[in-house]
């Protein structure tokens, strides 16, 4: 999985590379538009110079269009860049007023947030510099303070909140 930074840097390199793209097709309609202009102007037009002539426009048209749709594409992105860093936000206010209601401990947040993002017993005791035992422990303490039986329906409290009201619980179907 790619990191935010990384993406951001390949967005802007496919970013780069389109625009370089669009400015050789420009170059190549420039060139084109003039032949055909001349070919209109220097002979009596006949077929050959009308559908140079179409072509040529058809290819200018296509390079606004292809700019145009560019332009929507990166804003959207950024749109949904900044809606994305809001639901971050948005998540990590909700964890932590869910984790002030059940009163966890600092540790406890800690290892709650380290067991959320995907974490195992070994990797939250590695990065806190804690036995896989202590972790086990805190853990435990946070299913009793949460009222729930293990990892999975911890992860799944969170991610019902995501969902919010757009899949219907089963007891809204009585």
């Amino acid at each position: 999985m790619m990191n935010r930074p990384e993406a951001r840097k390949q967005g802007r390199s496919q970013t780069i590379a389109l625009a370089a793209f669009m400015l050789m097709q420009a170059v190549a309609a420039v060139f084109f538009v003039a032949d055909a202009t001349r070919d209109l102007f220097e002979k009596p037009p006949g077929a050959h110079s009308i559908i140079e002539a179409l072509i040529a426009v058809t290819l200018v048209a296509g390079i606004f269009l292809a700019g145009w749709q560019l332009r929507l594409t990166l804003e959207r992105m950024y749109a949904q860049e900044k809606a994305l860093d809001t639901a971050r936000g948005d998540f990590i206010r909700i964890i932590d007023a869910q984790f002030d209601d059940w009163g966890l401990t600092p540790a406890e947040r800690e290892v709650g947030l380290l067991a959320l993002k995907g974490l195992d017993i070994s990797e939250i005791a590695r990065l806190r510099g804690a036995a896989q035992g202590t972790v086990r422990a805190q853990m435990t303490r946070i299913y009793a303070k949460a009222g729930i039986s293990g990892r999975a329906q911890f992860a799944a409290w969170f991610v019902e909140d995501l969902l919010g009201d757009g899949i219907g619980r089963p007891d809204d179907a009585a």
